[in-house]
């Protein structure tokens, strides 16, 4: 019972690391820091592949050259398409008009992008991650994880079984 008790505090203490990192990663969401993004599409393979997570910084738009990778939002969706800037120009009101393209597509983009200020720049990809967070999150996965989780916390809260009493020797 004893290698229980240990193992289960083991694994509690990795999932509450786990849990520290995603508390820090949702704090500098929050304060607009990054932007984590689940790719959904195959337009930017096999540089960026679909499942992929990839975690966007802000980045100064007149920083932007042709060949950057930018997260920018659609007009049509209003979400954001990640895919390489193929040309950039001032458009006289002080931004500047993008046309993109993913590395996979065969055309460009049917909207150019107006920009200005900042903007989203890939900064760290995490291949795989983003199937691996859809999956965690959907039901048939996260409920039986809980129930884990509350068993490991069951097994941490074990008293350790007391040894024979021994009685102090006479003199």
């Amino acid at each position: 019972m004893q290698i229980l008790r240990r193992i289960s505090l083991i694994a509690l203490w990795a999932l509450a690391a786990a849990g520290v990192a995603c508390g820090l990663v949702w704090g500098a969401t929050a304060l607009g820091m990054i932007k984590p993004l689940i790719v959904i599409s195959g337009s930017m393979e096999p540089g960026i592949m679909t499942g992929d997570l990839i975690v966007d910084t802000r980045v100064a738009a007149e920083d932007l050259v042709a060949g950057d990778v930018v997260s920018l939002p659609s007009e049509l969706t209003g979400d954001l398409v990640t895919h390489r800037i193929e040309a950039i120009a001032p458009n006289g009101v002080g931004g500047y008009t993008v046309t993109m393209k993913g590395d996979n597509n065969e055309y460009s983009d049917a909207l150019d992008y107006t920009i200005s200020g900042e903007v989203w720049r890939p900064a760290l990809q995490l291949s795989g991650w983003g199937t691996a967070a859809m999956r965690m999150t959907t039901p048939a996965v996260a409920l039986p994880l809980l129930a884990g989780l509350l068993g490991l916390l069951g097994l941490s809260m074990l008293t350790p079984p007391s040894g024979p009493r021994r009685t102090p020797a006479l003199a």
